[in-house]
C-alpha cells in the first residue's frame, strides 16, 4: 500500500475535548494529529462528564439526546454518558457503561452510513464499547482497533472494587473475547503488552503493539514556582509536595496524609477530584500542612503543576503492570521531578530511570514514600536538575506527531 494513502476513521471514546478527562485530551489531541496528516476522522463521544461524573451544566440541555456537528476534519456525535455520581456504585456504573454502549453502537452505524470508513478506533475502558465497535466492524466489513488505556478488569479486582468471583470470571471471559475479535491492541508500556497477550492465543499476540501516549510540550511548559495557583493556595515559600489527577481508590493517595504527619516542614497539596476524595479529607482533619486544591482548566495546567517542588505518583501494590498514569509525562514537561511508589521493574519507574528525572520506591510502604520525600527535599539542587532531565526527556521522545504517526503506521497495516 502506499504510504500517502489517508484514511477515513471512526473513533468511539468515553471522552473527548472540552471534557476534562485525561484519556480525553489524549485522544482529541490524536485526532487532531490524525486530521493534520490528512486523514478524515469522526468521533462518537459523550456529552462532557468527567469533572463531576454527570454532565456539566452548559451541556445539560442536550443530556438525553445526541447532538452532532461537522468540523474541518470530519464530525463529532455526542451522547448521553448515563454517568451516575458515586464511582463506588458498580451496578449503576456497569449499567451507564451498557447504556452509553447502545447509544454510541446506534450513532457509529448512523455514521458509517453517511460517511464510508477504512478502520474504527475504539478506547477501553469500558471495555463495553469494544462490543459495539465490533458490532459496527463487521456489518461494515471493516477492521476494529482497540486501544487499551487501562487494563480491565485487573485494576477493578486489584483493588478490590469488584470482589464477586463469578463477576470475575464472567469479566475476564468477555475482556478475552474483546482481545481475539479485535484487528489490533494498542497499549501503553511493555508491561501491558505483556498483559493482554498474555491472555491471546499464540498465533494472536503479535496483534498487540505498544504505543505510548504523549505529552504536549508546547502547552505544557516549565515555569517559576513562585505562581498565581501557589498565592491562591496561600502556600507560601516553602517546599511543596503535590499529587495531581483523579482522587481515586486505585492511587494510594493514604501515603500522603502519612507523609505530611512526619514532614510538617512541608506543605501536601492533593489536587483533584474524584471518588475518594471525601475519604481522605476525612484522613487529613487537624492536618495543617495538607491543602486540597480544586480541578483546574487545561489551560492552567502548567502553573499547577509548576507549583510543586515536588510530584508524587502513588500506585496500590498490583496496578503498576495493568496502569501507567498519564500525569507522568505532563509532570516531567512541566519540568519537575518525580517521586513515585509504585511496582518495581514497571513502566513508570524505567521511565524515571531512562530520564534520570525521578525516584522509584515500593508501593504501599509508608517509610520509604516518606524517606523518599525528605532524602530530595532536602537536596533541591537535586530536584532542580532532576526537572530539567525530565522536560528533556519528554522534548526529545513523546511528541503528539510521532504517536499519530504510529497509529497510522498501524492502519495502514491492519487496512491492508
Amino acid at each position: 500500500m502506499n504510504d500517502s494513502k489517508k484514511f477515513r476513521l471512526l473513533v468511539v471514546c468515553p471522552h473527548f475535548e472540552p471534557d476534562t478527562a485525561p484519556t480525553g485530551a489524549v485522544m482529541t489531541r490524536i485526532v487532531s494529529e490524525l486530521a493534520s496528516l490528512g486523514n478524515e476522522v469522526h468521533v462518537v463521544t459523550s456529552l462532557p462528564w468527567y469533572r463531576e461524573h454527570r454532565v456539566e451544566s452548559e451541556w445539560s440541555h442536550v443530556s438525553w439526546s445526541k447532538r452532532s456537528s461537522p468540523t474541518a476534519w470530519g464530525s463529532i456525535v455526542r451522547l448521553n454518558p448515563f454517568a451516575g455520581s458515586d464511582k463506588r456504585n458498580i451496578l449503576r456504573r456497569a449499567l451507564g457503561f451498557i447504556g452509553f454502549t447502545v447509544t454510541s453502537t446506534i450513532a457509529a452505524l448512523s455514521v458509517t452510513r453517511r460517511h464510508d470508513v477504512d478502520a474504527i478506533v475504539v478506547m477501553s475502558p469500558p471495555l463495553t464499547l469494544g462490543v459495539g465497535a465490533k458490532v459496527v466492524a463487521l456489518i461494515r466489513r471493516i477492521p476494529m482497533i482497540l486501544n487499551v488505556q487501562d487494563v480491565f478488569p485487573d485494576a477493578a479486582i486489584r483493588t478490590g472494587v469488584i470482589t464477586n468471583g463469578l463477576v470475575i470470571r464472567l469479566a475476564r471471559a468477555f475482556e478475552r473475547w474483546t482481545y481475539r475479535v479485535s484487528s489490533a491492541v494498542t497499549v501503553l508500556s511493555d508491561d501491558l503488552r505483556d498483559n493482554v497477550s498474555g491472555k491471546l492465543p499464540r498465533r494472536s499476540r503479535g496483534r498487540v503493539e505498544v504505543i505510548p501516549n504523549f505529552v504536549d510540550v508546547e502547552a505544557i511548559t516549565p515555569c517559576a514556582r513562585s505562581t498565581r495557583y501557589r498565592a491562591e493556595l496561600g502556600l507560601g515559600d516553602g517546599p511543596v509536595v503535590m499529587y495531581a489527577g483523579n482522587v481515586g481508590f486505585s492511587q494510594s493517595l493514604g501515603l500522603i496524609v502519612e507523609a505530611a504527619r512526619a514532614l510538617p516542614q512541608a506543605t501536601f497539596v492533593i489536587n483533584g477530584s474524584g471518588s475518594a476524595r471525601a475519604d481522605l479529607e476525612a484522613m487529613a482533619v487537624g492536618q495543617a500542612n495538607v491543602v486540597f486544591g480544586d480541578f483546574q482548566p487545561a489551560e492552567r495546567l502548567a502553573e499547577v503543576l509548576g507549583t510543586a517542588d515536588l510530584h508524587v505518583v502513588p500506585l496500590h501494590a498490583g496496578l503498576g503492570s495493568v496502569s501507567v498514569p498519564s500525569k507522568t509525562y505532563s509532570i516531567l514537561a512541566a519540568g519537575r521531578p518525580i517521586l513515585a511508589s509504585i511496582d518495581p521493574d514497571t513502566e513508570v519507574p524505567r521511565i524515571l530511570q531512562a530520564s534520570g528525572a525521578g525516584v522509584a520506591v515500593p508501593p504501599d510502604d509508608p517509610e520509604a514514600f516518606i524517606d523518599g520525600i525528605r532524602k530530595l527535599l532536602a537536596d533541591p539542587e537535586r530536584l532542580e536538575s532532576m526537572g530539567l532531565r525530565g522536560r528533556e526527556f519528554v522534548e526529545n521522545g513523546v511528541s503528539p506527531r510521532s504517536v499519530a504517526e504510529r497509529y497510522v503506521d498501524l492502519i495502514r497495516r491492519v487496512v491492508g
